[in-house]
């Protein structure tokens, strides 16, 4: 790679997608595929239940907060936005990052930059780069896999050596349930990415893949003292005391976790963690370090016990899962639909197993060979992969190779009923996560270590003023549809005003009839078609020295 020629004169964009995303066009945006991560493929069947919300592009924030070189970030952009943005910018380098999906999207943006601000060199990164041929697809002058941040800092002439640093990310944005847009009243989480990439190395795993493959992952921070000051400042910019783990695998590294629960006892910090994590992982440690540590949510691989997974290892998930919401965690399991040992004959109980673990949140996914991974590779050579559409291969339509013995309008049904058995079975996921903060304030709201307490009364707080009302809205949309969930949030509501008073009483039958009202609106407008789309973000750095 040559470096730029102008270097430390050099201004950069560094842009998302344009959209929208959730509307059939001729680019790639499919509405089955919105840019909401819970929505796409979490509590999709959930209706007016839904949970919704945005997150932001984490990657080009990384990027232009570790270079040095005046850089504008644009994120979510219209055509129109990006255009104007290019012909009022005198940009040097523009850099776009992508998924495989909006690859349309990255051709067309191209194209803009040519026309509109031809000097320009095109930079292309993201999992979009992983596409075989991709570089006969796209007009760039750049095709960037993997690490981002060392590959731009040595284009522009800069120490690619220098330590990282973390920008202040607030994790969701636009929240919105039961018809409400909730905006600043929500939560502040902030985002926290220590490391990218995963040394599990499922063989259909993107991330993984696309930092290395299995055994090798990416380490921005190695230290728990290092995550320690890095939150510290967040809790300081973002007044924020949760936190989104962005880390494939966080308590993998086993010593990095404890140091950084070390720092917090001894500053004496009372937060909460959201982080993904593995069976095999979650093992190393003891309920009480858990919840000492703060973790409040961890996102949890549930693939089938048949699937060889080694992130399983032979652990009883049914029961790990159980003890788990025990202690207050809250869960979103992860299960692939679609395992080549899956039949029209077995899957019916491998999607009923999955559902039985009763999680907050439940993702499922089909088994899908994503170009850039080992499964893409396998099938491939297999002569398996069916000529699809770029921007359909997200594991949220149809199968986009040859199933043994699954077809692939049949994997769209299996697919949706799972999603619609969980929401059966297990009613809103705004009820599951209501029911397992409580149990997790009944064991520990007396607990000897004040951070714990607090903790749990700090996540309790909404259930006393707000969430029974929630519930109280949902035990009337249930009980003439599915009598068995409904009586569940019923009884929850009760324990909840019997515990918390008659204030928490007062709110639910004062705000509930509202919230059975605007979800039932809300509901009308989805079956009309109403998408969401996240606002256009604009973000200037380091212009002063431009």
């Amino acid at each position: 790679m040559t470096p730029h020629p102008k270097r430390g004169a050099t201004r950069v964009l560094l842009t998302s997608v344009f959209g929208p995303y959730a509307q059939d066009d001729e680019f790639g945006s499919r509405r089955i595929n919105p840019m909401e991560l819970y929505h796409n493929q979490v509590t999709r069947a959930q209706g007016a239940f839904s949970l919704r919300m945005f997150h932001r592009s984490w990657g080009i924030m990384m990027i232009q907060y570790n270079i040095s070189t005046p850089c504008t970030l644009l994120d979510f952009p219209t055509r129109e936005t990006f255009a104007r943005e290019l012909t009022s910018g005198r940009y040097d380098v523009v850099g776009i990052s992508s998924i495989i999906v909006n690859v349309g999207k990255v051709r067309e943006m191209c194209r803009m930059v040519r026309e509109l601000s031809p000097d320009s060199q095109i930079v292309v990164g993201g999992h979009v780069t992983a596409i075989p041929g991709v570089e006969q697809m796209i007009d760039a002058d750049h095709i960037v896999k993997g690490d981002g941040i060392s590959w731009m800092r040595r284009y522009l002439g800069e120490d690619e050596n220098a330590p990282i640093a973390h920008p202040p990310i607030i994790s969701g944005f636009g929240l919105r349930v039961m018809g409400i847009d909730l905006g600043a009243a929500g939560d502040t989480a902030a985002t926290i990415i220590p490391s990218a990439g995963c040394p599990m190395g499922c063989n259909f795993c993107t991330t993984s893949a696309f930092f290395g493959g299995k055994g090798k992952y990416l380490n921005f921070f190695e230290s728990g003292d290092e995550l320690f000051d890095i939150m510290c400042r967040a809790e300081a910019d973002l007044k924020a005391r949760s936190f989104f783990i962005m880390d494939e695998n966080f308590l993998l590294q086993r010593k990095r976790a404890l140091d950084l629960l070390k720092r917090m006892q001894q500053e004496r910090k009372s937060w909460a963690f959201y982080i993904f994590s593995s069976a095999n992982a979650i093992a190393k440690f003891s309920m009480e370090e858990l919840v000492e540590l703060g973790i409040s949510w961890i996102w949890l691989g549930l693939e089938s016990p048949k699937s060889g997974c080694s992130k399983l290892n032979g652990t009883d998930t049914l029961k790990l899962t159980a003890e788990l919401r025990r202690h207050g965690i809250k869960l979103l399991g992860s299960t692939i639909i679609g395992l080549e040992h899956h039949t029209p004959a077995n899957i019916g109980s491998e999607i009923e197993h999955a559902v039985s673990h009763d999680t907050d949140f439940h993702q499922f996914m089909l088994y899908t060979p994503v170009p850039g991974t080992p499964l893409y590779q396998q099938v491939s050579e297999e002569g398996r992969l069916i000529d699809v559409n770029l921007a359909d291969i997200h594991g949220q339509w149809k199968f986009n190779f040859k199933h043994p013995a699954i077809s692939g309008d049949e994997s769209k049904k299996f697919l949706d009923w799972a999603f619609e058995r969980d929401f059966e079975r297990n009613g809103p996921s705004l009820y599951r996560i209501c029911r397992t903060t409580f149990e997790g304030w009944k064991r520990y709201k007396n607990h000897p270590d004040r951070r714990v307490r607090e903790r749990f009364e700090w996540e309790v707080r909404t259930l006393r003023k707000y969430y029974s009302a929630l519930l109280w809205a949902m035990e009337r949309r249930f009980r003439n549809t599915n009598r068995s969930i409904g009586d569940k949030v019923r009884a929850l509501r009760y324990e909840l005003e019997h515990e918390f008073g008659p204030f928490t009483s007062l709110l639910a039958r004062l705000l509930g009839p509202a919230l059975v009202w605007t979800s039932i609106r809300e509901e009308k407008r989805l079956a009309a078609g109403k998408t969401y789309e996240p606002p256009t973000i604009i973000e200037r750095r380091n212009w002063g020295t431009a």
